[in-house]
């Protein structure tokens, strides 16, 4: 890793380990969980908050911060930690999950990705030496290598039909996209991890896997993944991947996605999460809770005096009834979505923190097993 990062093992339990990754904001526990702070801030939630919920990492998307404010108006205000106010690490994407989300408004060639931009409809072409420079603007602890990230289920048919043949192209282009984001790096004191692709082919991710390797990045992340795949396929995909990786390096998988999927990729080796999930199904009034999903919105809740998760040590439960979580969501009052977000931030962050003990004690095998026999109770 670069010198002002380090990453060690420090308890395993199988191949789900505990480590420390050090950046020059901050020491991260791992396995951890990024909130999603796609504008550069957690809708609703502010660094403050976020401290006092356990968040020790945040994420940001690259693309849309390129659109606006633009990463030199950042850069001018002394950077991502600077402008946001979260003085802790940070980790930037590429912009390659774009080329999926507003596939219907880019295109893709060996230059890079040309978008027509959903706001005012300039193109804007992103190119892996662009990611990278946007990404050293912006400042963050770690940047991600531009990547072509295609659907995992876009390949499913079989090895010759048309859409295998784009996700065999587009793994073969992200591996050539990485060494030109690899020439392209300027700052010393800035991760760069390379990302796995391959779709839903063992063979595809093994090879990906093996040529990122060999590039010598800082650490290696799983792409295209939590679309669709399934759990049981997507823990033989990251398992044929992490086979090929450094164990030396951290391992992030982007994107995921429910608690139980993240403790069954914890389960294969994972070291870093994001998603949106926790703060998207909060909007809506879906909560995660130690007792199953709580669909809050729902009538049975209207006159209910107990807290969203008796078990819960966050604001919103301290605080809180059901009852008036209802009442907020229902009326569309902004404190509403606010409360829900805080709840589901605060039980993703804690219950990395508990797998985090319970590798360490050797008790892994039992919060999994616990963890996937809620998951299959129905939502209250």
């Amino acid at each position: 890793m670069r010198a002002s990062f380090s990453f060690h093992v420090t308890a395993t339990e199988g191949a789900a380990r505990v480590g420390v990754l050090c950046t020059p904001h901050g020491d991260i526990d791992t396995p951890a969980f990024m909130p999603v702070a796609t504008l550069s801030a957690v809708r609703g939630v502010g660094p403050d908050d976020l401290a006092t919920l356990g968040a020790q990492i945040l994420l940001a998307n690259t693309y849309h911060l390129h659109e606006r404010p633009g990463e030199d108006v950042i850069a001018n205000q002394g950077g991502i930690h600077v402008f946001t106010g979260w003085r802790g690490p940070w980790l930037t994407d590429s912009g390659g999950f774009q080329v999926t989300s507003l596939a219907d408004r880019c295109s893709v060639a060996e230059e890079g990705v040309t978008f027509s931009s959903p706001l005012d409809g300039r193109r804007r072409i992103l190119t892996p030496e662009g990611a990278v420079a946007i990404q050293e603007a912006l400042g963050a602890d770690i940047a991600m290598a531009l990547d072509e990230c295609q659907p995992p289920l876009a390949g499913r048919d079989g090895p010759g039909d048309r859409a295998s043949l784009r996700v065999r192209a587009a793994t073969e282009r992200t591996l050539r996209w990485a060494e030109r984001c690899l020439a392209a790096r300027q700052r010393s004191d800035q991760a760069l991890f390379g990302i796995v692709q391959g779709g839903v082919s063992e063979s595809l991710r093994r090879s990906s896997a093996r040529g990122a390797a060999s590039l010598g990045f800082d650490g290696y992340a799983h792409g295209g993944l939590g679309l669709g795949e399934g759990l049981e396929r997507r823990r033989d995909l990251i398992a044929a991947a992490n086979a090929e990786l450094p164990p030396t390096a951290p391992r992030y998988v982007m994107g995921l996605g429910r608690p139980v999927d993240l403790v069954d990729a914890i389960a294969s080796g994972v070291d870093l999460f994001d998603c949106v999930i926790p703060t998207r199904h909060a909007r809506h009034g879906v909560l995660f809770t130690s007792r199953g999903l709580l669909k809050i919105r729902n009538a049975r809740f209207k006159d209910d005096s107990a807290p969203p998760d008796p078990d819960c040590d966050c604001p919103t439960c301290a605080r809180h009834s059901r009852a008036y979580l209802r009442h907020l969501l229902r009326v569309n009052e902004a404190l509403g979505a606010r409360l829900a977000s805080l709840h589901n931030l605060r039980r993703y962050l804690r219950l990395l923190a508990e797998a985090r003990a319970a590798i360490a004690a050797g008790r892994f095998a039992a919060l999994r097993g616990r963890l996937a026999q809620l998951d299959a109770l129905p939502a209250a």
